[in-house]
């Protein structure tokens, strides 16, 4: 009789610390990978401003030299006004921002051509500071963008995996994979150089 009354005791001890043994595994998982997802996004934002601040000194000392070259530098001019009038919230978004960066990218590629033409502006130091500057502006973004990629990996793969995927459909329902950077098209071909 003392062994029948321990049974439903035991097991309901079982079931508890079965219970427990679950809500430790993983639950506060997803809400600390969408946390990392949003900081490294801020990092790739923080990164493109710094950019986005640079363009004008640069765009101010090439024209120093280069006046007639109004064409492009209206051209990194605008490209930079687009990159900062655009907030991303949705992946739609981000493919827009991505464009609006890509173009940025180009119209700085362009002004760097423009450059070549003037060995004088190449040798002023003002310049050569704000280039140097550019350059590891570049490399920050490539970091800070493979970061994110990498915290929304983890993050997506939380929300399609056991248990995270229980989680998921019972406490976190309203979270949805985020969107993550592609290359931009012909990224696969090399590029061709011409001297």
């Amino acid at each position: 009789m003392a062994t029948s009354i321990w049974r439903p005791f035991t097991r309901a001890c079982l079931l508890a610390s079965l219970l427990l043994t679950l809500t430790g595994c993983g639950m506060n998982t997803i809400p600390t990978l969408d946390e990392q997802v949003k900081a490294s996004w801020g990092q790739v934002e923080n990164q493109y401003q710094r950019r986005a601040d640079l363009v004008p000194n640069l765009v101010a000392t090439v024209k120093g030299y280069a006046s007639h070259e109004q064409e492009t530098l209206k051209a990194v001019t605008d490209a930079r006004a687009r990159v900062g009038s655009l907030q991303v919230s949705d992946p739609a978004q981000l493919k827009q921002f991505e464009a609006a960066q890509n173009q940025l990218s180009s119209a700085l590629s362009r002004l760097m051509v423009v450059v070549e033409r003037y060995p004088d502006l190449k040798a002023d130091q003002q310049f050569l500071t704000l280039q140097a500057q550019l350059e590891g502006t570049e490399n920050r973004i490539s970091v800070a963008r493979r970061d994110y990629i990498e915290a929304v990996r983890q993050f997506n793969t939380e929300l399609r995996t056991f248990p995270g995927v229980i989680w998921a459909k019972l406490l976190y329902s309203d979270l949805e994979p985020k969107p993550s950077f592609s290359a931009k098209p012909g990224a696969d071909e090399a590029p061709k150089v011409e001297f």
